[in-house]
């Protein structure tokens, strides 16, 4: 029988290296999603992830999936679709936008290796989401058709210099792929750490994920973890860095 710590509204996380080993990096039940527990949450190394049949589940796997910016994967598609100059690349314009239509999108639970019908991204976690988003910490990547039709996206949370993706879609051929290019050169840009993939699938590794033990992944997060001051506001920096804007490659 699996025991799981309980949280409640005021319990704090357990440390990662109580997480189970089957399944992988289940940590701890209960809690809110409100935006102070899904920050702590990401900037120790934990995600939510659960079903609507399901209470809210805190997992940290081991090992972590990361892409580094120097080693992202620019297929000869990509670079292609690049070229030909068809889409246009925005940060945090159209938030709501992306997570609904990621929602859409089939996703392997940490638990499980084939894709569920099911949406994961429920109603519950799409309005945390948005109110992280609103907070000023979860952003969105949005890919522009010539008819200003939202083609493609992915968005997630960024804690200090790391950006921990969620989910991506992609309505036209290498769209999210696109997207991920454009949020990776911004990221190359102001000098950040890496992209937090959580788990490593075939797609991820096509653009150059790699896979780091646990224990590595959080030091490495800690080194980042610049987000807010001792008043719990925003650093200047960090919201110089994900203020809306242009990001074509």
């Amino acid at each position: 029988m699996i025991e799981l710590p309980y949280l409640d509204i005021r319990t704090p996380f357990p440390p990662v290296s109580e997480a189970l080993n089957d399944p992988n990096g289940l940590l701890a039940y209960g809690a809110t999603l409100d935006p102070f527990r899904l920050f702590e949450a990401y900037s120790n190394g934990i995600f939510p992830w659960f079903s609507d049949d399901e209470p809210i589940l805190w997992w940290s796997p081991n090992p972590r999936a990361i892409i580094e910016l120097d080693n992202f994967h620019v297929s000869k598609s990509l670079q292609k679709l690049i070229r030909q100059a068809r889409y246009t690349v925005t940060l945090n314009n159209a938030f709501t936008d992306v997570i609904a239509a990621c929602a859409t999108i089939p996703r392997c639970h940490p638990h499980g290796e084939e894709p569920s019908s099911e949406t994961w991204i429920t109603k519950d976690m799409i309005e945390a989401y948005t109110q992280l988003h609103i907070a000023g910490i979860a952003h969105s990547v949005e890919v522009w058709d010539e008819d200003n039709t939202l083609a493609g996206g992915l968005y997630g949370v960024a804690v200090g210099g790391v950006f921990c993706g969620e989910s991506m879609f992609h309505k036209r051929p290498n769209t999210s792929k696109l997207a991920m290019c454009a949020l990776v050169n911004h990221m190359r840009k102001n000098n950040l750490g890496f992209i937090d993939c959580q788990l490593p699938t075939e797609h991820l590794s096509s653009l150059g994920a790699i896979t780091l033990p646990r224990d590595t992944f959080i030091s490495r997060l800690q080194k980042h973890n610049a987000t807010i001051d001792s008043q719990g506001h925003l650093l200047s920096a960090y919201k110089r860095c994900w203020q809306s804007g242009n990001l074509t490659p």
